[in-house]
């Protein structure tokens, strides 16, 4: 059996690493900041139930992770489904033909652009910019891999709002990335 550290430590030695992941996925900072804290509190009420069968950082991370899942639920049964904030809805970028209304702009070469730290940087602006119920749900699927039908679980909502949430996420990031990093506004930097 592993013994706990002094709790006193925990943040000193896990705190940036549990806030910077909080913040990966709820995408406001004061609610990182919430979701670390109660992570705390949850520990320090069940520490003596800690068996050590993991390290204790996996078991704090264990614990966010439930934090930020019932955060998320909170969230979306209060969410609104809002477009990218453009006028008309989704159906008006494309014609009757299916084929995009005003295509996406040259990407040029994505390999190189994914070896870019600032398009990492680009990226993350776009996501946090997303609502929290379509951040989540791609964070979940793409950037965590995980099956659809344990994102669904995990968020109280259906396959269909699921699948919906992707598809304007995804629209979404899109247009940003096309606006911000392949597009006239943020211009392509190729340079670290």
């Amino acid at each position: 059996m592993i013994a706990p550290t002094d709790p006193e430590c925990w943040i000193s030695e896990y705190g940036d690493e549990l806030y910077r992941y909080a913040l990966s996925l709820l995408g406001r900072e004061s609610d990182a900041e919430d979701a670390v804290q109660e992570t705390f509190a949850a520990a320090l009420r069940s520490l003596e139930g800690f068996s050590g069968r993991s390290s204790e950082k996996t078991w704090l991370f264990g614990i966010l992770k439930h934090k930020i899942a019932d955060h998320l639920r909170r969230e979306s049964r209060y969410w609104t489904v809002d477009d990218s904030g453009e006028e008309g809805d989704a159906f008006d970028r494309f014609l009757e033909n299916g084929r995009w209304a005003r295509p996406p702009s040259d990407w040029g070469d994505p390999e190189r652009s994914l070896e870019n730290r600032r398009f990492w940087e680009v990226f993350g602006e776009c996501l946090g910019h997303l609502p929290v119920g379509l951040a989540r749900v791609f964070s979940l699927k793409v950037l965590e891999e995980r099956p659809m039908e344990e994102i669904c679980a995990e968020l109280g909502i259906s396959s269909d709002n699921a699948n919906v949430r992707m598809y304007r996420a995804r629209l979404s990031l899109r247009e940003c990335l096309d606006r911000r990093w392949f597009g006239k506004d943020g211009g392509r930097n190729t340079g670290d």
